[in-house]
C-alpha cells in the first residue's frame, strides 16, 4: 500500500510541472494561463527564474540584555471578591479573596497578597485566599503576583473592604420584666 502511494505522489509531481502560455489581448493587455488559447506562445523559463527573499540578520541591539517575553508574561489580574468597598459581617473575622489572573499562572511565579501595605501569610500558586481573625474595620487588599527572586511582574488594583465584627465590650442588653402590681 505504502509503495502504491510513494508512486502515486511521484506520477502527480510529474503533472504538476504544467506548460506555461502567453499572450495578449484586442486592448493590448498580456495574459498567462495554464491553458492554450488562440495566438498563445509557450513560455519557457530558465531553472533560476525563482522568487528568493533574503531577510536581514537579526542584530542584537547593545544594551539589551532584557528577559525573554516568554519568562515575563504579561499577567492581567484583578479581585473578583468581594467587590469593591463591600461589607463584610463576620464575628469570627473571616474574609475569603478571590482572584482573577490571565494567563494562568507559570510554574516558577507565586501570588503574595498584601493587607494594609503588609504582606499576609505565605506566598501561594492560588488565587483564593482565606483570612481569619482579621481585626474589624477598614482593610485595602492588594494581590501580586512575584518572580522567584521576589522581583513583582504584576498587581491588581487596591480593593477597599469594610468588616464589621461584635464588640465584646458592649454591655448586655437587659430584657425589661413586665411589672406586677
Amino acid at each position: 500500500m505504502r509503495v502504491s502511494l510513494i508512486l502515486l505522489l511521484l506520477l502527480c509531481t510529474a503533472f504538476a510541472h504544467a506548460t506555461v502560455y502567453k499572450w495578449v489581448d484586442e486592448k493590448g493587455n498580456v495574459h498567462f494561463s495554464d491553458k492554450p488559447v488562440k495566438n498563445a506562445e509557450e513560455v519557457e523559463f530558465k531553472e533560476n527564474t525563482q522568487n528568493n527573499i533574503k531577510l536581514p540578520e537579526i542584530v542584537a541591539l547593545p544594551g539589551s540584555d532584557q528577559a525573554p517575553a516568554a519568562d515575563k508574561p504579561n499577567y492581567k489580574m484583578s479581585i473578583a471578591s468581594p467587590s469593591e468597598e463591600a461589607t463584610i459581617r463576620s464575628n469570627e473575622g473571616d474574609i475569603t479573596i478571590i482572584t482573577n489572573i490571565t494567563p494562568q499562572l507559570a510554574a516558577n511565579h507565586e501570588l503574595a497578597l498584601y493587607m494594609d501595605g503588609k504582606q499576609i501569610g505565605s506566598k501561594q500558586t492560588l488565587g483564593l485566599f482565606k483570612l481569619t481573625n482579621i481585626d474589624r474595620g477598614e482593610h485595602i487588599f492588594v494581590v501580586k503576583a512575584l518572580a522567584n527572586n521576589g522581583k513583582q511582574l504584576a498587581s491588581t488594583p487596591p480593593r477597599k473592604v469594610f468588616l464589621h465584627r461584635t464588640n465584646l465590650n458592649q454591655p448586655k442588653y437587659i430584657r425589661p420584666q413586665p411589672r406586677t402590681n
